[in-house]
């Protein structure tokens, strides 16, 4: 008896510390459940940049699991992205030649809306997430620029997913 009533101040107490279970998604977004994701635009010169967009958009979703990926049929909204900026910037040259660099940071920045499928014309949410990576200047530059992005954008679609997910 000791126990039960043990047990039942503390389930009392906790449930006045102000936490709740379940996720925390923002007000604006409370009846959104699944979101389909159609392929972003490209703005950039980066080849196959849209599609690379599309897929570590689509992989955050599912990593946070907030939200379900679905068809349009069965969407609740649809979010609509761009691969609008790549910007790289040398961090470190060469004490030889300082023109040449050897350590690089690419920037990318994704441009994108949540509109509700019902009604495309009303946009649920709306922003622009960065991501960057920082790489070495190997022999072949272009390679190491390509094995670079899908970390820059990687980190961009996590800014991306915690926006819809938690509101900042």
């Amino acid at each position: 008896m000791k126990m039960v009533l043990m047990l039942a101040s503390s389930l009392l107490l906790v449930s006045c510390a102000g936490y709740r279970l379940g996720n925390s998604r923002p007000a604006s977004l409370a009846n959104v459940r699944s979101i389909t994701v159609p392929m972003f635009s490209n703005a950039t010169l980066f080849p196959r940049g849209e599609a690379m967009a599309t897929s570590a958009v689509t992989d955050a979703l599912i990593q946070d699991g907030t939200y379900q990926i679905s068809n349009i049929d069965k969407a609740d909204a649809v979010l609509e992205g761009s691969l609008s900026r790549l910007e790289f910037s040398s961090l470190r040259g060469s004490r030889v030649n300082v023109l040449r660099p050897e350590e690089l940071e690419n920037t990318v920045t994704l441009q994108w809306s949540l509109r509700d499928a019902r009604n495309p014309t009303r946009i649920l949410a709306s922003g622009i997430s960065e991501g960057s990576s920082i790489f070495f200047a190997a022999s072949n530059l272009q390679t190491a620029r390509n094995n670079a992005m899908p970390d820059a954008l990687e980190r961009a679609s996590a800014a991306l997913v915690s926006t819809l997910a938690n509101g900042f």
